[in-house]
């Protein structure tokens, strides 16, 4: 079973994980506009990669 990433529980697809931070009412596009471009450097954490082949 997939485990949720926001909440210590079980996936149930709700897609919440998937709206974008700046904008509740939009999917995330991947912009960047969410990531702080002041600071000395940027990290990004990549959890999972998907191959649409």
């Amino acid at each position: 079973m997939k485990e949720c990433i926001l909440e210590d529980k079980v996936c149930t697809n709700c897609g919440e994980c998937e709206k974008c931070d700046l904008n509740p009412e939009k999917i995330c596009d991947n912009c960047g506009k969410c990531i702080d471009s002041d600071a000395d450097y940027n990290e990004i954490e990549i959890e999972e990669i998907v191959l649409n082949l």
